[in-house]
């Protein structure tokens, strides 16, 4: 009972810095008071209308989705137009892949939402809402990783074709982003060693 009204509350906040940290983008400062007042709604009709319908979830899981996907791109620009790594910097670029893995998350939920037994989890009821949701956060960060314990198995082939883009958008994130962080820093510790020899 109390994640249930945590956990909406905790997205909400997550909202809010959205906005925050974009809030110099009129039109993305826009989409996510739009996607806010979304999921407010939903969140009241679902805890004070009692309504637990598969639309609910639906709408909130692309609320989500859409946020944290346009999230995920402004961190990468940020890192990707930064000329001084800065310490916000390096924070954004691990908030980037913190939000790719929500971004699997999601997408794992909604096709085991919308096509039940997408997925096999061994020595866990997955029908259970909670274990659910935990298994498919865990089972994002665990192929955008590529560790693949294997205890969750994509079964049909949207979910092995979303598991394959997880796990390839993990390793493009480290190799690429960091790589270039890495290189400007190299770049400016270079240049700020000549300026004081």
């Amino acid at each position: 009972m109390i994640e249930d009204i945590l956990s909406p509350i905790l997205f909400i906040i997550n909202f809010l810095s959205g906005i925050l940290m974009i809030s110099k983008t009129k039109k993305l400062r826009r989409l996510f008071l739009f996607l806010l007042a979304i999921i407010i709604i939903v969140f009241y009709r679902a805890q004070v209308l009692k309504d637990q319908t598969n639309s609910n979830d639906f709408v909130r899981l692309a609320a989500y989705f859409v946020f944290y996907v346009t999230v995920t791109s402004e961190l990468i620009k940020q890192v990707w137009k930064s000329k001084i790594i800065t310490k916000n910097i390096i924070i954004g670029l691990m908030s980037g892949y913190i939000c790719l893995g929500l971004i699997g998350f999601f997408i794992f939920l909604a096709i085991e939402i919308s096509s039940p037994g997408s997925f096999t989890v061994a020595n866990l009821n997955l029908h259970e809402s909670t274990s659910q949701v935990d298994s498919f956060l865990y089972f994002s960060y665990i192929t955008l990783l590529t560790i693949g314990y294997g205890e969750i198995t994509p079964v049909t082939l949207i979910a092995q074709k979303a598991t394959i883009i997880t796990g390839l958008a993990g390793q493009f994130y480290m190799v690429i982003l960091t790589a270039i962080v890495v290189g400007k820093y190299i770049s400016q510790s270079v240049i700020r060693d000549e300026k004081s020899n």
